[in-house]
């Protein structure tokens, strides 16, 4: 009876979801590990990890997960330097989350809003301060955003950036865009100004504690441990580092199944590291994955355009104990461990397809 009616209530979701015509099955949207090509431990939990969720933390562990996901286009994090937010972010009082919130929508399809915790440019949590923004799957960060200029920052950079359906060639945004802010603005806020996000990987996880307290648990802890994953390879990045290549970690607001804590989004560009095509099963004992830890020069990036993400792997019920094989196969190879239990969805680009 119990499959029964999980199976009429996934039948009601999918349905409600829609098909994009490029929807792919759970085995097909991403590679998954195989031991025979990632070595017979791919599957292993870690046996070391140094963190734990609290005792009381519960989570949903019997829905299916994959193929649940609304579809979005594009994907805004707004920096505000703060890990919590009001229950909708859309109702930051005088916020940039507030005017996207009341704005047009992007020409190109839906736009996903989310707050986060990368600093402002004045380290400071006050609205009526410019802030940035970072424009997904782009990987663009677009400068000196304010509630005022959001029309422009929608009609110019987000509509015409790429989106998670688009092909995998160079687009190439305004670097500087004149905004039509009130009289007396300081000459240096006049303009919305675009450039590269630095990483090559961005690890988004949901630190809500408004939505759900489990989110402001998980997120600090999944990022301590990722750090001591990602430290050892070069290529963990805090907040204020922005050295070319590596991985950033933000906290974001809510993305929706919280009770599938903790919802872990991870952004890659093509082949992020240069490893993806690496088989670990046949490489000498002792030898080991070098990724490799820079992109090519940001000036070169702005002259030939940005490609942006390839995949966006949207993962739940991710514990600590699984952080280390996300650095190993999922972050360093584009790969997916636990596809049954913790794939809710996601895109890649480079093959046209989608959860949704």
């Amino acid at each position: 009876m119990a499959s029964g009616l999980r199976a009429l209530v996934n039948s009601a979701k999918k349905l409600a979801i829609g098909d994009s015509g490029s929807k792919a099955a759970l085995d097909d949207l991403f590679p998954i590990i195989d031991k025979a090509v990632d070595g017979d431990d791919c599957d292993h939990d870690c046996a070391n990890c140094v963190v734990q969720y609290p005792k009381n933390f519960k989570i949903d562990e019997e829905d299916d997960l994959y193929g649940f996901v609304k579809g979005w286009s594009t994907h805004v994090l707004v920096a505000t330097g703060k890990t919590d937010w009001v229950r909708d972010v859309a109702d930051e009082k005088g916020s940039v989350m507030q005017a996207i919130g009341g704005a047009r929508a992007p020409s190109n399809g839906k736009l996903m809003l989310s707050a986060s915790n990368i600093p402002t440019p004045h380290h400071s949590s006050d609205y009526s301060e410019p802030t940035t923004v970072l424009l997904l799957p782009a990987f663009t960060i677009v400068e000196n955003v304010t509630p005022t200029t959001v029309p422009v920052l929608i009609t110019e950079i987000i509509s015409k950036a790429p989106t998670n359906d688009s092909p995998l060639e160079p687009v190439t945004l305004p670097r500087a865009l004149a905004a039509p802010l009130p009289e007396g603005t300081p000459a240096t806020l006049t303009e919305l100004t675009t450039r590269p996000c630095p990483h090559r990987v961005l690890i988004l996880l949901c630190s809500q504690r408004t939505r759900d307290a489990r989110c402001g648990q998980s997120a600090p802890l999944l990022r301590k441990e990722l750090q001591r994953h990602l430290q050892p390879l070069g290529l963990y990045r805090d907040l204020d580092d922005e050295r070319p290549g590596g991985v950033g970690i933000y906290f974001i607001s809510h993305v929706g199944g919280h009770k599938y804590s903790a919802n872990m989004m991870i952004y890659r560009r093509p082949d992020a590291f240069g490893v993806d095509k690496v088989e670990r099963a046949k490489l000498a004992e002792g030898e080991r994955v070098a990724p490799i830890k820079a992109a090519k020069p940001a000036d070169e990036t702005e002259v030939e355009g940005e490609v942006g993400a390839g995949q966006c792997i949207w993962l739940a019920r991710v514990k600590p104990e699984d952080c280390e094989g996300i650095v190993k196969f999922t972050v360093l190879q584009g790969k997916v461990i636990k596809p049954a239990s913790q794939l809710r969805g996601g895109f890649d680009r480079s093959k046209g397809l989608m959860s949704w």
